[in-house]
């Protein structure tokens, strides 16, 4: 077995390790707000969400392409194998420190900050247009549009039940979370699993394994169990900070934010095939329907902090991937 084989397999390996990080880091996503209004008991959402998340990973690759082809030029040989692993490198622990604090920050920044800053510390070319174009206006305006929505979205449930008996309606939109929890994770396996597919077909395109930037079907099933697997593992710190610390959310409103998050991650995959922050959409919903009581319900400090944490990711995921890299490369040579 040939050095350049050997790598490959680590990174392929190490991409899995990140897409299951993935799952149990941005599981909460899809269950945290079904948990804490009780729809759901936190084993059984998290037992939806991984099933709905392997159904999301296996119905497009048009994301995966975007990510593998379209953030930096496909490095060549055993040097374009160090970017790739290094870049994972920076995405995995910028995901476990983030984890260990219970921010709910992207795992998908995360992984695009390793690609560039991998790619700058090895003097690599990076496609800006492309990360302008794919990653920074969807990262401004996807949060945006989950706010507005989840805002107006609340203020059209609450002007069609006004008159309704609030128990038999939350009992209703209890019922009705389960259905947006499943759309929800299905959203986040179209979006998140195809990241880390992404990946490991640049892997396999830079060590010459494939011709063209197609996403062999064995990498699709591998990355769709690992996230389902990881998701299933749970996310219980950042589940809280989502389901509560941001507005302790009703019924109503938590199936108006699922169900607003889930449309917006749905669209930008399958429409768009650009990759945006599940972690993004979902807080940004929540607070869009917490705004409808009043402003201050919401808790804006901690979704200060959050907001830092969504800032600070894509430079130190990055900073991270080049340490990697060049820690890489010094043992390498």
């Amino acid at each position: 077995m040939d050095a350049t084989l050997v790598a490959l397999v680590v990174i392929i390996a190490v991409a899995l390790a990140f897409d299951y990080t993935n799952g149990f880091h941005d599981a909460a996503n899809a269950i945290a707000v079904a948990v804490s209004t009780k729809a759901l008991t936190p084993r059984v959402a998290l037992a939806l969400a991984a099933v709905m998340n392997l159904v999301g990973a296996l119905l497009s690759t048009e994301v995966a392409k975007t990510v593998g082809a379209g953030i930096i030029d496909a490095p060549e040989g055993s040097d374009g194998l160090e970017i790739v692993f290094a870049a994972l490198i920076g995405a995995i622990v910028w995901n476990l420190i983030t984890w260990y604090f219970g921010l709910p920050s992207s795992s998908s920044h995360a992984l695009i900050g390793g690609l560039v800053g991998a790619a700058l510390a090895a003097a690599h070319s990076v496609q800006w247009v492309g990360i302008l174009d794919k990653v920074v206006i969807p990262m401004v305006l996807s949060p945006l549009v989950g706010f507005g929505l989840g805002y107006l979205f609340m203020l059209a449930i609450l002007w069609c039940f006004r008159g309704a008996n609030v128990t038999r309606a939350n009992r209703g939109f209890r019922y009705a979370q389960i259905a947006s929890s499943a759309t929800m994770a299905l959203g986040h396996g179209l979006q998140d699993a195809q990241k880390t597919m992404g990946i490991i077909t640049l892997a396999l395109f830079t060590a010459g394994e494939i011709d063209s930037f197609e996403v062999p079907l064995w990498v699709v099933l591998a990355a769709a169990l690992a996230i389902s697997a990881g998701t299933y593992a749970g996310g219980f710190r950042i589940m809280r900070t989502l389901g509560r610390r941001i507005i302790q959310l009703t019924p109503a409103g938590g199936f108006a934010a699922q169900t607003v998050a889930s449309g917006v991650m749905v669209t930008t995959a399958t429409v768009f095939a650009v990759p945006v922050s599940t972690t993004h959409i979902t807080t940004t919903s929540i607070m869009g329907v917490g705004a409808t009581r009043r402003l201050s319900a919401v808790r804006w400090g901690v979704a200060g902090n959050i907001v830092l944490a969504w800032v600070v990711t894509l430079p130190a995921a990055g900073a991270v991937a080049a340490l990697a890299y060049l820690v890489t490369h010094l043992v390498v040579a």
